[in-house]
């Protein structure tokens, strides 16, 4: 008898247990947020997230209001959707909220990088000194003559003639963006003497082509790998390509090439200070590629669809461009050397600048996730003050808060390509109930977790534009195509992409 009462009690614990695991027993206590568990046990609404994330959060803000707990895939997750929250959020004390927990779970899965407790640390003095200041001009610099070395040896050739070419704009630009940045920071092919130098340039063009097919290959599985839903056969293909990567972009390769960045090369310094074995490495540079070239290349996109479906916008920065570079001295004209853009150049480019925000706050939708280590008080915008419990996860999603918010931005599905420019060029403030907003479009993130790339990837982005605009017509072959619709399977990931490329046309302008 007493051994059925020990197995009936070990049953009902163990059913408890499991039910408590599930979350079936989780209550809000006073001053928490709303909280909405769903219907499936454990997953709550990891389906619905999943599924389209914008619309699902849309749904529990109407619902619920800006603040609101939900149950995703056994994690709690605190939604905070009032912008005058943000920096009480992205500037708590890492003891408190912690960014690297779940960072450091995503690498390991879609990179095979085991972080180390000084890694932040790495890559923040890493692009502190090579992707700002000085460290930035330097970066341009390469990343100009790569662009160069990509985009106009036809031209510099005599091959290319001022008749219409056509390709696919996604395509194209992500191709260009990506080849350039990696040569930039991965380093080039070596040569001996100006005799072999167009051999090296030509050996650079065909493997960062054939390194561009591979990584569109991966970064086609990226959400799934994310979300940890690859097929069986996607995920065969996904560890093929990372091992891929782990060896073209293998350290020893790296140091292999001529002109390799200091920021590649600086953190590599500082990992083998810090004893991260070799292996480790290799995934550590496959994880820096994707980081520095996931994104700009789609933005590039969107920027330039834009301009093309907004003539008025598409004059005003083609006209500041030609401006620019006539007091730069340079022209672009048959037997001219190749324009060279500096940082001085794009800095001088207000109109420019706003309209790749604009594109930005259209398309960029990052999820910014902490980690909540300790019990902490949130107060609203409104007065109402919130306690997010220990254990649980607190997230932003700026798209739909500050970025598509028309109580912000007016017009917010719109594209307006000055408007986060005043007419004198100086950058314009947003409100918000009358109150100034300090964050009020975040495609880089804030706080721990914002893009210590940001500079360097926006310099990279407008110097392709910068090029394209300055050399080339551009027009879309159906001038009536609908704008694409993005990628829903991409929110959360940054810079979103379309579900279907467009056909456009280019000729040389001169």
């Amino acid at each position: 008898m007493a051994l059925w009462v020990i197995l009936l009690c070990t049953l009902t614990a163990s059913f408890l247990g499991g039910l408590y695991l599930l979350g079936t027993f989780r209550r809000r206590r006073p001053n928490e947020p709303p909280l909405d568990k769903g219907t499936i046990p454990w997953l709550g609404y990891a389906l619905d997230f999943r599924r389209d994330s914008s619309e699902f959060l849309k749904s529990m803000q109407r619902r619920h209001g800006d603040i609101f707990t939900v149950l995703i895939g056994g994690y709690y997750f605190t939604f905070v959707l009032d912008p005058f929250c943000f920096g009480a959020i992205v500037k708590e004390s890492r003891s408190k909220l912690d960014f690297n927990t779940f960072a450091s779970k995503l690498v390991l899965r879609v990179f095979g990088y085991k972080p180390i407790k000084a890694n932040y640390n790495i890559v923040h003095e890493s692009s502190t000194k090579h992707l700002m200041g000085d460290g930035l001009t330097v970066m341009i610099q390469a990343t100009m003559e790569n662009f160069q070395k990509l985009m106009f040896f036809h031209v510099n050739s005599g091959e290319e003639k001022r008749v219409w070419q056509e390709d696919s704009l996604f395509y194209y630009c992500y191709n260009i963006v990506f080849r350039a940045g990696y040569l930039a920071l991965y380093g080039t092919e070596p040569h001996q003497g100006a005799a072999n130098k167009e051999k090296a340039h030509e050996q650079d063009r065909i493997h960062s082509n054939q390194l561009f097919h591979e990584f569109r290959k991966y970064d086609r599985l990226f959400p799934q790998l994310a979300y940890a839903v690859l097929s069986p056969k996607d995920k065969r293909e996904a560890e093929r390509l990372k091992r891929l990567f782990w060896s073209v972009l293998s350290v020893k390769n790296c140091w292999q090439k001529d002109n390799i960045s200091g920021w590649i090369s600086h953190q590599d310094k500082l990992l083998v200070e810090n004893d991260v074995p070799e292996y480790m490495r290799d995934r550590f540079m496959f994880m820096l590629l994707w980081a520095s070239q996931g994104n700009t290349g789609p933005t590039a996109f969107w920027l330039l669809l834009y301009l093309m479906k907004h003539p008025e916008a598409m004059k005003a920065v083609k006209d500041e461009i030609d401006k620019v570079l006539r007091q730069s001295g340079q022209e672009v004209k048959p037997g001219s050397p190749p324009i060279n853009v500096t940082r001085d150049m794009l800095n001088l480019c207000p109109l420019l600048d706003s309209a790749l925000e604009e594109t930005l706050r259209l398309i960029a939708a990052p999820v910014l996730i902490r980690a909540v280590l300790q019990d902490i008080s949130l107060k609203t915008g409104s007065g109402t003050e919130y306690t997010l419990r220990k254990g649980d996860r607190v997230a932003l999603f700026p798209h739909l808060s500050v970025q598509m918010n028309p109580e912000i931005h007016p017009e917010p599905h719109k594209f307006k390509y000055d408007r986060f420019v005043n007419p004198d060029g100086t950058k314009k403030e947003f409100y918000r109930n009358g109150k100034k907003l300090k964050y009020f479009s975040m495609p880089w993130g804030a706080g721990v977790s914002i893009c210590p790339g940001r500079f360097f990837a926006t310099a990279e982005v407008k110097l392709f534009v910068f090029l394209m605009l300055s050399h080339y017509d551009l027009e879309l072959v159906n001038r009536e195509e609908a704008i694409p619709a993005i990628d829903i399977s991409r929110w959360g990931f940054g810079t979103m992409q379309p579900v279907r490329d467009v056909q456009f046309r280019y000729r040389l302008r001169f």
